[in-house]
C-alpha cells in the first residue's frame, strides 16, 4: 500500500461515509466500467468528470470521488476501500468521549463519568478527550457521538431561563421564582437526560441540512446554536432537512443543532383576540406581550366523521349576491377564486365586518402580502369595530418562505382552540396560491422532485390537511365550528390550472370572480355560472330561501338574452321588460365596499325585486331609491325588520305587508 492510498482512505474516513454507500458506489463502478475509464482519461475535462459524478453517484460519495478524479487515481479505488474498512473495523470497539471543562475535573469526577458512560453504552472502557471551554462558566459538558450531556453552569442558567419563560406572566409572586431557582440549584446530581445533537452540513435560502439527529421526528422543532429555531421537514437515511424560522446570520457549516422533543406549535388563548401576531404567535402590533392560556400544535388531526354534524346554521356575509345565491353555513369551506385585483379580499373583509354582534370570532391569515396591504386591512377592521372580535395572523412577503408556509396552520390552531370551547370561528386564508408557492420553494430547496407546474406531488395534501380541520362539531364534542374562506388567485381566469383544481376539489363550493364583470362595474363581480355552494339551502334561513328562489335563474336568463339581443334593433315588449328587469337586478346586486346588509334588508330588497316593483325606476336612480326605502322601513316600520331578524322566517302576510309599504312609498315619493 502506498502512502497516497492510506491518505485517501483517511479522507474517506473523515467524511464518515457509511459502508452501504461504499458498497453502492462499488456496484455502480463494476456495472459501468467505462465511467472508471473516463475518469482516468486525461483528455476529458475535470468539470465534465465532476458533472458525471453529480449525476451518477450518491451525494455522500461525491466529494471523495472528486478527490480521486482530480488526482487521476481511480485505479487504486479497491485498495482504498480495503484500508478504509480496516480502519473502521479497528475503531469499532473504541468509544471516545469529549469532556469540555472550565476547571479540569478531579480523579473522582473522571471515574464517576467513566462509570456512567461505560454503563450507558455497555463498554468495558471509554477513551476520554479533554477540551477547555471558558464559555461554560462552571461545571462540564460531555459529548459522545451525536449525544450530549450538559452539567455546565451555562446549561443550568439556560434551563432556568426556559422554565421562567414558559411560566411567563402566570408567576404570581417572587416566591414561585425562588422555588424554581432553588430546585435548579439543588439538582447537583448528574442529569441523566441526554441531548441529541447534530451538525449543520449545508445552509442557505432558509434551509439547513443536518447530520447526526438520528431519532428526530417529522415536524419537530430543533434549536441551532445561534438561537434560531427550525422545523424538521425532510427525513432521509443519512441526514435531515430543516426549514428555518429566522435569519441565518451567524450560522454556518458545523453549527450545532439540538433536539427539543416538541412538535411545532403556537400559544393560544382569549387574549389573542384584537391582536396582530406573526406565524409563531408573537405579537407584532406594539401592544406588549400576550398571556397565553394554552399551547396547540400547528399540525393537528381533523375531526372525524363521528365528531361532525351537518352544516345547518347560516353564516351571513352581508353581501346580497352571495347570501341569496351561494349561501355559506357555519362549518363550511367556501373557496373565493379569481384573477388578481377582482375584489377577493374585499368579500372576506365585508364578511368579517358583518359578524359584529353575532358571536363569531374571526381570524384573518395574511400570507405573502405586502406590509402596507396588511396594515390597511387592520386599519379597516379597526375603523368598523371588527378588531374587537378578530385576530390577524401576518406573514409578509419579506419573511422567509418557512414562515409563510406555517402561517395558515398557526391560524387554524388558534381557531381550533375556540372551536373546541364551543364557539363559532370564521377563518380567512389570503391566499393559498402564495402558500403553495412558498411550499414549492421549500420543497425544491430540499431537493424534492418537482411535478406538475413545478409543484411537488404532496401539494394537494398540503391544503387538504389544512382545510379538513374546518368543520361543524356535534353537541357531544362542544358544538363549535370553523368556517373557512380560502382565497386562490387564477391567471387569466384559468380555473383548470393545478392549485385551483386542487382546492376546488377540497372545498364545499366556490365563488368565482370574473375580471370582465369587475371592469364593467359589477361589484362584487360574481360569475353566476361558475360559482356554486354545495351546502346550498341547508345554510339559508327560511326567510331568505323563500325570496331568493328564482334570482339565480333570472340573472342567468338575462345574461343569455343580453348576448343574443345586443345587435337587435327591434325588440318586442316582453323582451324589453325582461331586459329592463335584468338590468335592475344586476344594479341591485351591486354593493359598495364595507357596507354589508342585514338579513331584513336583504329580504326586503329581494321581495321588491321578485315582484318587479323596481322595473319602472331609472337604472341610474335605482341604488339611491333602494337606500331610501331601507331607511324608510327602519324608521317608519321597524317592527317588520325586527320580526324577520328574530324569527328568521317570512309568511305570505309579511310579504304582502312589505309590498304594500313599498308601493305606498313609491306613490308618495
Amino acid at each position: 500500500m502506498t502512502k497516497t492510498t492510506i491518505d485517501y482512505a483517511k479522507t474517506l474516513y473523515g467524511l464518515s461515509v457509511p459502508k452501504e454507500m461504499i458498497q453502492q458506489t462499488i456496484d455502480i463502478l463494476e456495472a459501468v466500467p467505462q465511467i472508471k475509464e473516463n475518469f482516468i482519461n486525461n483528455d476529458i475535462p475535470i468539470e465534465k468528470k465532476h458533472n458525471i459524478i453529480d449525476k451518477v453517484f450518491p451525494k455522500n460519495m461525491r466529494d471523495y470521488l472528486k478527490i480521486l478524479c482530480d488526482n487521476q487515481n481511480m485505479d487504486i479505488f479497491d485498495d482504498i476501500i480495503k484500508v478504509y474498512e480496516g480502519m473502521k473495523e479497528k475503531d469499532s470497539s473504541k468509544l471516545i468521549a469529549t469532556i469540555y471543562y472550565t476547571v479540569y475535573p478531579n480523579i473522582e469526577q473522571i471515574n464517576k463519568v467513566k462509570e456512567f458512560l461505560c454503563k450507558k453504552f455497555q463498554k468495558e472502557s471509554i477513551e476520554m478527550k479533554f477540551i477547555e471551554d471558558k464559555s461554560l462558566i462552571g461545571g462540564f459538558k460531555i459529548r459522545i457521538g451525536n449525544q450530549e450531556y450538559d452539567w455546565s453552569m451555562i446549561g443550568r442558567l439556560k434551563s432556568m431561563e426556559q422554565k421562567l419563560t414558559s411560566k411567563g406572566s402566570s408567576l404570581n409572586s417572587s416566591d414561585e421564582i425562588i422555588t424554581i431557582l432553588k430546585s435548579e440549584i439543588a439538582a447537583t446530581e448528574f442529569d441523566l437526560k441526554k441531548h441529541e445533537i447534530g451538525i449543520v452540513k449545508w445552509i442557505g435560502d432558509g434551509i439547513a441540512v443536518v447530520d447526526g439527529l438520528d431519532h428526530v421526528m417529522y415536524g419537530e422543532i430543533v434549536i441551532f446554536d445561534t438561537g434560531v429555531k427550525g422545523m424538521v421537514q425532510d427525513i432521509r437515511r443519512e441526514e435531515i432537512g430543516c426549514i428555518l424560522f429566522g435569519r441565518v446570520i451567524g450560522m454556518k457549516e458545523g453549527t450545532r443543532v439540538i433536539r427539543t422533543g416538541k412538535m411545532a406549535g403556537i400559544p393560544v388563548g382569549e387574549n389573542f383576540i384584537g391582536r396582530v401576531v406573526d406565524a409563531q404567535g408573537a405579537p407584532i402590533d406594539g401592544k406588549g406581550e400576550i398571556t397565553a392560556a394554552d399551547y396547540r400544535f400547528i399540525e393537528n388531526e381533523a375531526p372525524g366523521i363521528v365528531e361532525r354534524k351537518s352544516v345547518s346554521v347560516p353564516l351571513a356575509t352581508g353581501i346580497l349576491s352571495i347570501d341569496a345565491m351561494f349561501p355559506i353555513g357555519r362549518g363550511q369551506r367556501e373557496l373565493i377564486i379569481g384573477d388578481r385585483q377582482t375584489g377577493k379580499s374585499s368579500i372576506t373583509i365585508d364578511t368579517i365586518i358583518n359578524q359584529k354582534g353575532k358571536d363569531v370570532i374571526c381570524i384573518y391569515v395574511a400570507i405573502g402580502q405586502k406590509k402596507s396591504t396588511i396594515s390597511k386591512t387592520v386599519s379597516t377592521l379597526k375603523k368598523y369595530g371588527a378588531m374587537n372580535y378578530s385576530i390577524v395572523v401576518s406573514s409578509t412577503a419579506s419573511e422567509p418562505a418557512s414562515l409563510q408556509y406555517i402561517a395558515p396552520y398557526s391560524g387554524t390552531a388558534l381557531a381550533e382552540y375556540f372551536m373546541y370551547k364551543g364557539k363559532d370561528v370564521l377563518i380567512v386564508y389570503d391566499d393559498l396560491s402564495k402558500h403553495a408557492v412558498a411550499y414549492r420553494a421549500l420543497s425544491l430547496l430540499l431537493e424534492r422532485s418537482p411535478g406538475r407546474e413545478a409543484y411537488p406531488g404532496d401539494v394537494f395534501y398540503l391544503h387538504s390537511r389544512l382545510l379538513e380541520r374546518s368543520s361543524c362539531l356535534s353537541e357531544e364534542y362542544g358544538g363549535g365550528s370553523i368556517t373557512a374562506l380560502p382565497i386562490v388567485e387564477t391567471q387569466a381566469g384559468d380555473v383548470s390550472s393545478y392549485i385551483p383544481t386542487n382546492v376546488i376539489s377540497i372545498t364545499d363550493g366556490q365563488i368565482f370572480l370574473e375580471s370582465n364583470l369587475f371592469f364593467s362595474g359589477m361589484r362584487p363581480a360574481v360569475n353566476v355560472g361558475l360559482s356554486v355552494s354545495r351546502v346550498g339551502g341547508a345554510a339559508q334561513t327560511k326567510a331568505m330561501k323563500k325570496v331568493s328562489g328564482s334570482i339565480r335563474i333570472d340573472l342567468a336568463q338575462y345574461r343569455e338574452m343580453e348576448i343574443f339581443t345586443q345587435f337587435s334593433a327591434d325588440l318586442d315588449t316582453v323582451t324589453q321588460e325582461q331586459l329592463q328587469y335584468g338590468r335592475g337586478l344586476v344594479e341591485l346586486l351591486k354593493q359598495p365596499l364595507y357596507q354589508p346588509l342585514e338579513l331584513h334588508q336583504q329580504v326586503i330588497t329581494l321581495c321588491a325585486a321578485n315582484k318587479r316593483l323596481f322595473v319602472d325606476i331609472e337604472i341610474s336612480k335605482l341604488k339611491e331609491f333602494l337606500k331610501d326605502i331601507l331607511v324608510y322601513f327602519d324608521t317608519m316600520y321597524p317592527e317588520v325588520g325586527k320580526e324577520i331578524e328574530e324569527k328568521k322566517e317570512l309568511t305570505d302576510e309579511q310579504i304582502q305587508k312589505i309590498l304594500e309599504i313599498i308601493i305606498e312609498y313609491k306613490s308618495r315619493y
